[in-house]
C-alpha cells in the first residue's frame, strides 16, 4: 500500500474490536451462541405487522425520503411516550433525534460535542465504542470503574461508584460523562443515589451527561429504571440514547418503530405490554442461566437489568491449559472464551474488552453470556454443560 493509500492516522488504535474476532469464531465454529446480544426468537406480532403494513402501503411516499431528524410520526410517538415517563412536555421537533441505530446516535453525539482536548469520563465496564469514538473526535477518555463493595459478590448491586474517586475525575477540561444503565456487560442498574451523585457533579462542573439506556425496559426484582434526565437540573444537559432495535427485539431493521411505540404507549404498565411480557420472560431465562452457569462450575453475577450475565470463571479455569497455543494470546478471559467456543461449542464474550488497558484485569476472570435466547438454545447449552461436568467428574 502506498503512503497515499494508507488509512487516516485518526483511526490508529481503534481499527480492532472484540466483535470482529468472536463473531468470526461463532460463524466458523457454529457454537451455541450465548455471546452476541440478540434474541433468536421472533419479534412481537404488532411490530412485525407494522413493518408489513409499511412495506405494502400503496402510498408511494412511504418508500421515499422523510424528515432528516426523524419521521414525524416516530418523533411524535417518542415525545409522547417519554414525556409521560419523565413527567414533562417534550417537543418532538426540537428535542428528539432519530438515527440509524444507537451506535449512530453515539457517534453523532461524540462528533457533535467533543472538541480536541476535551475530557470524557467513561464509567467502566462500558460498551466498547465509547473510548474509540472519544478519541476519534479528538477527546481524551478518563476512566472510572464500578468496583465490588464487598468481598462476596452475588449481584450487580454489589458494584458501585466510589464518590471520592468519581469527583476526582472532574476537571476544568471535562466536557461530558457517559455511562450505560442497565449496563452491558455487567447488568448493573444505576440506582437513584448514584444518579443523583452524577447529576450533582455534572451541574457543579457544567458537564454534559450522555446516558446510554438501550436496555431500559429490562430490569428485574422490582428495581426501577430511573432516567437521569428526569432529575432536577439535568434535562438541559442530558443526552439520552435509546434503541428501537433493542426495545422490540428487532436489531436487524429500524422501520415501523412509530406504530410499535404508539401501541405500547397505550399498554404501559398493563399486563399485555410487550415490555412487561419481555421482562417477565427474561426473568425466567435469567434464573435458568444462573443455574446453568453454576452447574458448569462458574459463579454467576446476577444482573439487575439487561440480558447479559457475567460469571466468575476462577475455579472453572483451574483445569484448563491456558497455555494451549490454540487459545491464542491476550487476557485470560479471551483465552477462556476461545476455549468454550472452539472446544466445547458455547459462544460467549470476554468482558475485559469493555475496560480500558489499565483496568482490563477487572474483567479478566469473568465471562459474559447472553440469555435472551430461545429455550431450545438454552437446552443445547445445558446439554453441553452436563457433558462437560460428566467428563470432569470421571
Amino acid at each position: 500500500m502506498s503512503k497515499k493509500q494508507q488509512l487516516a492516522k485518526r483511526i490508529e488504535g481503534i481499527d480492532k474490536n472484540v466483535w470482529v474476532e468472536f463473531v468470526g469464531l461463532a460463524l466458523e465454529y457454529k457454537p451455541v451462541n450465548l455471546g452476541q446480544g440478540f434474541p433468536d426468537f421472533a419479534a412481537p406480532p404488532h411490530v412485525v405487522d407494522a413493518l408489513a403494513k409499511t412495506v405494502t402501503s400503496s402510498d408511494p411516499m412511504m418508500h421515499q425520503y422523510t424528515r432528516g431528524y426523524g419521521h414525524p410520526r416516530l418523533v411524535k410517538a417518542l415525545a409522547t411516550m417519554y414525556g409521560g415517563l419523565i413527567n414533562r412536555e417534550i417537543n418532538p421537533n426540537t428535542e428528539v433525534l432519530c438515527t440509524v441505530g444507537a451506535y449512530d446516535a453515539l457517534f453523532c453525539t461524540f462528533m457533535g460535542l467533543i472538541n480536541p482536548g476535551d475530557e470524557v469520563i467513561i464509567v467502566e465496564p462500558y460498551f466498547d465504542c465509547y473510548a474509540p469514538m472519544t478519541r476519534l473526535a479528538g477527546g481524551v477518555p478518563v476512566f472510572i470503574p464500578v468496583r465490588p463493595n464487598q468481598s462476596k459478590v452475588d449481584s450487580t448491586k454489589d458494584f458501585v461508584l466510589d464518590p471520592d474517586e468519581l469527583a476526582s475525575k472532574f476537571t476544568d477540561k471535562t466536557k461530558a460523562i457517559i455511562f450505560n444503565t442497565p449496563n452491558n456487560p455487567l447488568g448493573k442498574v444505576f440506582h437513584r443515589k448514584e444518579l443523583e451523585m452524577i447529576a450533582k457533579l455534572c451541574i457543579e462542573h457544567d458537564v454534559i451527561c450522555i446516558s446510554d439506556e438501550v436496555y431500559e425496559w429490562l430490569v428485574y426484582d422490582g428495581i426501577e429504571h430511573i432516567r437521569i434526565a428526569s432529575l432536577p437540573g439535568m434535562w438541559d444537559r442530558t443526552i439520552t440514547v435509546g434503541s428501537a432495535g433493542k426495545t422490540f427485539s428487532v436489531t436487524g431493521w429500524k422501520e415501523a418503530a412509530a406504530i410499535a411505540f404508539e401501541t405500547e404507549i397505550a399498554r404501559l404498565d398493563k399486563p399485555d405490554s410487550y415490555f412487561k411480557e419481555l421482562q417477565s420472560m427474561l426473568f425466567e431465562k435469567r434464573e435458568r442461566m444462573a443455574k446453568l452457569l453454576t452447574d458448569a462450575g462458574l459463579i454467576p453475577i446476577i444482573p439487575e437489568g439487561g440480558y447479559f450475565m457475567m460469571a466468575d470463571a476462577t475455579d472453572f479455569a483451574r483445569d484448563i491449559d491456558l497455555n494451549d497455543p490454540e487459545l491464542g494470546d491476550g487476557q485470560r478471559d479471551y483465552k477462556l472464551v476461545r476455549y468454550l467456543t472452539k472446544k466445547k461449542g458455547i459462544g460467549a464474550i470476554p468482558p475485559s474488552a469493555f475496560y480500558n488497558p489499565e483496568n482490563k484485569h477487572l474483567g479478566a476472570n469473568y465471562i459474559r453470556f447472553c440469555f435472551i435466547k430461545e429455550e431450545s438454545t438454552l437446552d443445547k447449552a445445558e446439554k453441553i454443560i452436563k457433558e462437560m461436568m460428566s467428563v470432569k467428574k470421571n
